[in-house]
């Protein structure tokens, strides 16, 4: 089977809930289209050999990108790596004609070939894209240049371009996650708030304080994270610069909770849950001066608020009906309408970059699931279940979803799972120890 690479990417357009897709190939030269099955996306199958270094010491690092390439685009689900043993042709010199027979031949229908040079501390990457059954190169090639130190983000960058040519959307590898680390017993564990890329490597740490940290969640540029803290002893929210790993207090009154805070899409202000006088209500503060404005007055739990990206609506979890709904209000507060009627306790909501779907944690009938449905409640559907899954964090192209899933038994732990939007690719992030409340950041600058 196979497919021009103009058809998947129309493919792709198409996908909707509860429908993927399925593809059909014409002629080798001809036409060729996409149905609409039941089925499953055929993932497109690729080839990348090894790039070309310019001297032999870089051999190994070109190889080290060729690798994280090739596990960031496979990694999504749409794509197949045709894997070198299968290869009949080589690529010895970056700009030679590309012989495009040798790779219809074992049914590579997207080649990506590419140079590494290193001068020093300097390291220049050269890469292209080619549909192969077309005979034709993708767009023209692009180079990224950084440091040796930095080869990991530079293949995230060249995967991204690559992901954003063969499907019209924008990338998402060039990006970090902002987790809670756990570690120790159940009944005596430590939690840390860390960072990482996206795909697990390069895990930092951004606290040491054996205070309970929750709840991470990145500014709209990626370098700041808001989180709550027990340091006080009670729940206070605070504000850590990422690249200077400096830290200050936002909620410093005593005797009063603050929680579950998010960046509004300007930077600027945040909203989050206060309790006091025995109810919980949502709040603004604005960043700069610490004056606050409350959003809600309703007798009963207001949390877990999140902005639509244009920073309009705020979408939050309320106990006003009963039980834990979806609720979503105008950013200055408001009348609040119910968008979750299904059966169940619905809570964390969270606002798809695209801001056409929000994405929740539901319990059902001892299950909890991760979920996503429409801006008015509709088209719901449930992309997990299992003993405990909560905390969905959108990828920066709203294409994919990180949650915790947490292990049953006395020695089960918190782990990091991630899923696309249509349910498929479930698979586990790595992380050195135990993880939770996962946070993704903007693509990088």
């Amino acid at each position: 089977m196979r497919i021009s690479l103009t058809a998947f990417v129309a493919g792709l357009l198409l996908a909707v809930p509860m429908l993927v897709l399925g593809t059909t190939a014409g002629a080798q030269n001809g036409p060729l289209r996409i149905e609409i099955t039941d089925g499953v996306i055929e993932p497109l199958p690729y080839a990348v050999p090894d790039f070309i270094a310019d001297t032999p010491a870089a051999a190994e690092l070109a190889r080290e990108i060729t690798r994280v390439i090739a596990a960031d685009l496979s990694g999504t689900g749409l794509f197949r790596e045709v894997p070198a043993t299968a290869h009949i042709s080589t690529v010895s010199d970056f700009d030679a004609p590309v012989k495009f027979a040798d790779w219809k031949a074992v049914n590579a229908q997207a080649l990506i070939t590419g140079g590494v040079s290193v001068n020093g501390k300097q390291l220049t990457v050269r890469f292209r894209g080619y549909d192969v059954f077309a005979d034709k190169e993708l767009g023209a090639g692009l180079q990224f240049t950084g440091t040796t130190d930095g080869w990991r983000r530079m293949a995230h960058k060249v995967a991204d371009a690559i992901y954003s040519r063969i499907t019209g959307e924008s990338g998402y590898f060039d990006s970090r996650v902002v987790f809670v680390s756990e570690t120790g017993p159940k009944n005596d564990r430590r939690k840390r708030l860390a960072i990482m890329d996206y795909d697990g490597a390069g895990v930092q740490y951004l606290t040491n304080s054996a205070a309970i940290v929750l709840a991470p969640r990145f500014s709209p540029t990626g370098d700041r994270v808001l989180y709550t803290s027990y340091e006080s002893g009670f729940p206070q929210i605070h504000v850590l610069d990422v690249g200077k790993v400096q830290r200050r207090v936002l909620s410093a009154d005593n005797g009063i909770m603050s929680f579950a805070p998010r960046f509004a899409p300007d930077g600027n202000t945040i909203v989050f849950s206060q309790a006091e006088g025995g109810n919980t209500d949502l709040y603004t503060m604005d960043i700069a001066t610490g004056s606050r404005t409350r959003l809600t007055r309703a007798p009963s739990i207001e949390t877990a608020p999140s902005y639509s990206p244009d920073g309009s609506q705020i979408v939050f979890e309320s106990d006003r009906s009963g039980a834990p709904q979806l609720y979503v209000m105008p950013a200055r507060g408001g009348e609040a309408r119910r968008i979750s009627f299904g059966k169940g306790r619905y809570g964390t909501p969270v606002w798809s970059p695209r801001g056409d779907l929000i994405a929740f944690t539901k319990q059902n009938k001892g299950r909890f699931h991760i979920g996503v449905m429409r801006l008015d409640g509709s088209e719901e559907r449930l992309l997990t279940a299992s003993f405990l899954d909560e905390g969905p964090s959108w990828s920066p192209n709203g294409r994919v979803i990180m949650f915790t899933r947490e292990t049953q038994g006395a020695t089960g732990r918190a782990l990091l799972y991630s899923v696309d939007i249509l349910g498929r690719n479930l698979k586990p992030v790595r992380t050195p120890d135990g993880a939770s409340d996962p946070a993704w950041s903007p693509l990088q600058q």
